[in-house]
């Protein structure tokens, strides 16, 4: 093995580790390594300038043993097939930890969005959905947004799957603008979940949030929104960073204007009264929290023992290696993993689905306290269980995901025997 393992390599070492732990029924272990079925679809475009272009695309689901799949798309030049099963294990885990009846997918297309027109993208989107109609589904599988795919694009796939079935079908994706059966709240949902599980560490290290700084790798849709709710609930924002680069202030950041500076600039570098920092400079910085936001294998053994933030929440999937866990455990960090800390899209996806299929919508303070409930709970039963365990916050997940996973495919059994 190399010294940056894959994704899969990551998420199936997770597993094996827990699964000791736990004393996995052996059979449940074997399947749990190898996901339930992959798609792998060509994808022909045609481009703006009339050439027609080949695109790859992927779908997986892990394990359905809860529910229907359930997992974001992401289109990325570096998405490729091993990612997306990693990358579905970790939904299938983060749908159990917080108890919503989903199994875990995953989809992605490997292409460049940056480099790519509105209409190439439709396109592009419209052609993967139809490939995949017959695997979509409200009650099968339910894509939503992840890297570099929004509310449009959740908006077309509702459309091209609705034009097939020949009436418009909300529940079959979510994530979705408000106007075609979004749900409030759904925008914002995987960083408030991200600020909820911060807060609840803060009451129970029993120190204040106004006196805390934050540097959040990955200004991205869950980067930005973390930093912007948890510095109007009072903490300071010092530090920021995109694919380019990031921007370091001590004496703090405005993240609405940050952001406002990235949208017409394209990047976060050069917001005024700035220093400029790399991505690996940012992880290290001497700060009270750090969200790690951007793509998997950020925090590694060789820079695990210089991570200086006391608390670690990852707002992205898989940003820290179980070499790198070890080392922050006994540095005695609290380390807040992606399945639980990043678990509120997936939680308010299934309130978009509930409220789609019922065709009956919420209040954004309804999606919100609902949320709170669900991550409050979550993280209450995992920290309860690290403790009493004596493992840290990732092992305490895993082991309470993997043993409803493990209850349900007990209970239901083998078909056909």
């Amino acid at each position: 093995m190399g010294l940056k393992e894959s994704p899969l390599e990551v998420a199936v070492r997770q597993l094996d580790l827990v699964a000791e732990r736990v004393k996995l029924d052996p059979a449940i272990h074997r399947r749990l390594r190898k996901p339930a079925r992959c798609y792998i679809v060509s994808l022909p475009i045609r481009m703006d300038d009339r050439r027609v272009e080949v695109f790859e695309g992927y779908r997986v689901h892990h394990n359905t043993s809860r529910g229907p799949a359930k997992g974001g798309i992401r289109y990325h030049p570096d998405a490729d097939l091993e990612e997306t099963i990693a990358l579905a294990m970790w939904m299938t885990w983060k749908c159990a930890v917080v108890d919503i009846p989903y199994g875990g997918a995953k989809g992605a297309v490997a292409c460049n969005p940056k480099q790519m027109s509105r209409t190439e993208l439709q396109h592009l989107t419209r052609r993967y959905t139809a490939e995949l109609v017959n695997v979509f589904g409200p009650k099968t599988d339910i894509p939503a947004p992840d890297v570099y795919t929004n509310p449009q694009i959740m908006a077309w796939i509702m459309d091209t799957y609705s034009m097939s079935v020949g009436y418009a079908e909300p529940g079959v994706v979510t994530g979705k603008p408000i106007a075609v059966g979004g749900s409030l709240g759904r925008n914002e949902a995987t960083s408030r979940g991200c600020v909820f599980s911060i807060h609840s560490t803060l009451r129970r290290l029993n120190r204040h949030l106004d006196q805390q700084t934050v540097a959040v790798q990955g200004y991205g849709n869950v980067g930005y929104h973390a930093a912007q709710i948890i510095h109007d609930d009072g903490a300071s924002i010092i530090a920021a960073s995109d694919s380019s680069g990031g921007v370091y202030n001590p004496k703090g950041l405005d993240p609405r204007d940050l952001l406002r500076h990235k949208q017409e600039s394209g990047s976060v570098l050069g917001y005024p009264g700035t220093d400029t920092i790399t991505n690996a400079e940012l992880l290290e910085l001497d700060c009270s929290i750090l969200i790690p936001s951007a793509m998997e294998n950020q925090i590694t053994e060789r820079n695990a023992a210089r991570i200086k933030a006391d608390i670690i929440a990852e707002g992205a999937n898989g940003p820290t290696t179980p070499a790198a866990d070890e080392i922050l455990f006994e540095r005695g960090k609290c380390h807040l993993p992606d399945i639980l800390a990043n678990a509120g899209g997936v939680t308010v996806s299934y309130f978009e689905w509930v409220q789609g299929l019922e065709r009956y919508f919420w209040t954004e303070e309804e999606v919100n306290s609902k949320l709170k409930n669900i991550m409050d709970r979550a993280f209450d039963r995992v920290w309860e269980l690290a403790r009493e365990e004596k493992v840290n916050m990732r092992m305490a997940s895993y082991m309470l995901a993997v043993k409803r996973v493990e209850e349900a495919m007990l209970l239901r059994g083998l078909y056909p025997q």
